[in-house]
């Protein structure tokens, strides 16, 4: 079963059980998932739905920032829910070390010396971390070990 196809049964169930704070993100997701469809004309894989959702979770996360530096932690506390039913869809996250060891292994295949580099090690790193580690972390990781 396709990462969409479980999204769209997860709506089905959630529409049964009644569980309506659910069953809001999930469709936010099914209208997201469909508007990148429309707009680029193609049929979403499993990585590009990893995609959708990992753009949905920064938002989800910047909100929250943005909701608790106003005071609204009501707000802040239905984003993180959002982001806990998001972050179900997403492969096991990486440990850190796992992270920094992917890292290493990409700045000695590329022969980076300098941060100008980091688009090569990011080029090498990104395919295998995607979905599976937040790329914000990632970067600072790069930058600090070209960095040092």
């Amino acid at each position: 079963m396709t990462l969409r196809e479980r999204v769209n049964e997860d709506v089905k169930a959630a529409m049964k059980a009644r569980e309506a704070e659910r069953l809001g993100t999930l469709r936010l997701l099914t209208a997201a998932l469909k508007q990148r469809e429309v707009d680029e004309r193609i049929a979403l894989d499993d990585a590009a739905v990893i995609a959708v959702i990992e753009k949905m979770l920064k938002q989800r996360k910047d909100s929250v920032a943005q909701y608790e530096q106003g005071g609204r932690q009501d707000l802040a506390d239905t984003e993180k829910r959002e982001m806990a039913i998001l972050q179900a869809y997403l492969p096991q996250q990486l440990a850190d070390d796992e992270v920094a060891a992917i890292v290493a292994e990409a700045v000695s295949a590329s022969g980076a010396k300098a941060p100008s580099d980091m688009g090569k090690v990011m080029a090498i790193v990104k395919p295998k971390v995607a979905g599976k580690a937040d790329m914000g972390k990632v970067s600072a990781l790069v930058k600090a070990r070209l960095a040092g």
